[in-house]
């Protein structure tokens, strides 16, 4: 069963449930797969687009959990959480600290990046093999670390 067909799926379950939480979350994941096959005008999407859909709807949800806290605004923020929460449940888990710090060195090494300048090559190489497995911020990070000290 594709993503699309889950996330239909378990929508139909929160509503019989009336889990508004998650099926408010459940709801802007559909509507961001419906916008996305309007626009291909496609039947269905793959997963790995879906994946990225809901990456994107994974950052939307953390910055405004971000700017609620800011504003002291509690109880919006607290909604954010729970539909961050929804929306994580569906996302495959990101590749650990060491996991990303070894894979980010294996792309330096093959890259033959030697200086900072060459992070972009680094990056590149590194999201082809691991789009979706790996945090892009994280790796840049751990990147630029390890050319800036070699």
């Amino acid at each position: 069963m594709s993503l699309v067909d889950t996330i239909s799926s378990d929508m139909k379950d929160a509503l019989r449930a009336k889990d508004a939480t998650r099926l408010t979350a459940l709801r802007s994941m559909r509507a961001a797969f419906l916008n996305e096959m309007k626009k291909d005008g496609a039947e269905t999407l793959p997963d790995e687009i879906c994946i990225g859909l809901l990456r994107r709807l994974e950052k939307q949800r953390k910055e405004s959990i971000e700017a609620f806290d800011a504003a002291g605004r509690e109880e919006q923020a607290a909604k954010e959480r729970a539909e961050l929460a929804v929306i994580e449940t569906y996302l495959p888990s990101l590749a650990d600290e060491a996991t990303t710090r070894a894979w980010v060195e294996e792309a330096i090494a093959q890259s033959g990046a030697s200086s900072a300048k060459e992070l972009g090559k680094v990056m590149g190489a590194l999201m082809k093999a691991h789009k979706g497995e790996i945090d892009g911020g994280r790796a840049r990070q751990i990147a630029a670390e390890i050319l800036a000290d070699g």
